[in-house]
């Protein structure tokens, strides 16, 4: 048996133009623990709800691997997180999610990523984040698709915008112990989706069945 056999989701490949979405399996952890350590953001601000990328780097790859493994062990219908590492012209350069709770009923989730300090700035992050909402529109039968972001994260706001997320209110996210940050939410329909290339997918039947859309 092959392991995308037991675990679909490891069958999953979204290719778009240059951008391919790829199972993050064990054989890719250690590139993005790369990337992770070679920074994501100024460490003076925090763009994650979860402030994983404070961890000193003795002990960031022991808990961004942890993370990914939970991610796996965790997996229920009712509630699922994807995971795809990023590759950019065959180098992986970050990662890209859509995370969703009772997904049958409810048809929603939501898109988190991000890219390395050296890949960001080059129209990547808006790339990968129409490939994920295509996949999700057009082989998942999603009619909703939304995303967050702090209002001091200017470029994922910039790309909720181009992809076609309009806003959907503010609320207020811890962050750093002691500290919050209004977010603004977006919410993105099959109607204002602007879509990049087209993809190209493997692995759809499988996993349509494994989450019960089939």
């Amino acid at each position: 048996m092959k392991l995308a056999e037991a675990f679909p989701p490891f069958g999953l490949r979204i290719e778009a133009g240059p951008v391919v979405l790829r199972p993050i399996t064990d054989d890719v952890l250690p590139q993005l623990v790369d990337l992770a350590l070679g920074g994501i953001h100024d460490p003076r601000t925090m763009p994650f709800y979860i402030p994983w990328t404070d961890a000193p780097p003795d002990r960031l790859p022991l808990n961004f691997t942890q993370y990914h493994w939970g991610v796996r062990a965790s997996w229920s219908r009712d509630q699922w997180d994807l995971q795809f590492a990023v590759e950019y012209e065959g180098r992986v350069v970050g990662c890209q999610g859509f995370a969703t709770a009772n997904y049958l009923v409810t048809r929603t989730g939501e898109t988190g990523s991000w890219l390395g300090r050296a890949h960001q700035g080059a129209g990547i992050g808006t790339r990968m984040r129409q490939a994920i909402c295509a996949f999700c529109f057009d082989h998942l039968d999603a009619e909703q698709v939304t995303s967050a972001a702090f209002a001091d994260n200017p470029a994922s706001n910039a790309v909720s915008r181009k992809v076609g997320y309009l806003p959907n209110g503010t609320q207020r996210k811890p962050r750093r112990e002691g500290e919050w940050k209004g977010s603004q939410q977006w919410l993105l329909t099959p109607d204002t989706f602007n879509r990049g290339p087209e993809i190209r997918v493997a692995g759809v039947a499988e996993f349509r069945k494994f989450i019960g859309l089939d």
